[in-house]
């Protein structure tokens, strides 16, 4: 004697009133998909208004250079950590720019040359204890009583930055770092 199968694993079943469950069932999977579809499709993201830094588009619908290029970013001494995440990405970027294979050193040589003091700077080891490279690099300057924190590496997906408080132990870095002795 054989176990009875549950109605929606049997093709063609029906129910008491002659209805196939079935279809039923896929009627519903189709349109749950349908209608996520559809709400995703409304989430895309088109802006509502342009930003700050488009220009009008003429008449052929190409767009015109910008007839003046924006300022590079500066450092800003009596600022913020905030004021300075701008500044501090900027110098990152040029040194990813520069050198994709760049190392801890190069941002922490880039960040002095900068305008951002030494002793307030960290920075993780570039090679693991296996001499193997690492992931990602993470390296730090405390600013104004904050952290500017920037990481780059193939597990990273790019160059990230954030303003984050000063860790207890009054660095902005957990675990170890680098001495920066050069």
């Amino acid at each position: 004697m054989g176990v009875a199968k549950p109605a929606w694993q049997s093709v063609g079943t029906r129910t008491a009133g002659g209805r196939a469950c079935r279809p039923r069932f896929v009627l519903g999977v189709v349109s749950a998909g349908l209608l996520l579809g559809v709400s995703l499709t409304a989430c895309t993201s088109i802006p509502a208004e342009p930003r700050a830094n488009d220009t009008a588009p003429s008449s052929s619908g190409a767009r015109e250079p910008s007839a003046t290029p924006a300022p590079d970013a500066t450092l800003v001494p009596d600022g913020t950590a905030a004021e300075n995440l701008v500044y501090f990405n900027f110098l990152a970027a040029a040194v990813t720019k520069a050198n994709p294979a760049a190392d801890g050193r190069d941002y922490i040589d880039a960040l002095v040359a900068g305008g951002f003091d030494r002793a307030a700077l960290e920075v993780t080891f570039d090679r693991t204890q296996a001499d193997l490279a690492v992931d990602s690099t993470q390296f730090s300057v405390r600013f104004a009583g904050e952290c500017l924190i920037g990481q780059i590496g193939p597990a990273t997906n790019g160059f990230h930055s954030v303003v984050a408080p000063i860790l207890s132990t009054g660095l902005c870095l957990v675990g170890s770092t680098r001495q920066i002795d050069w």
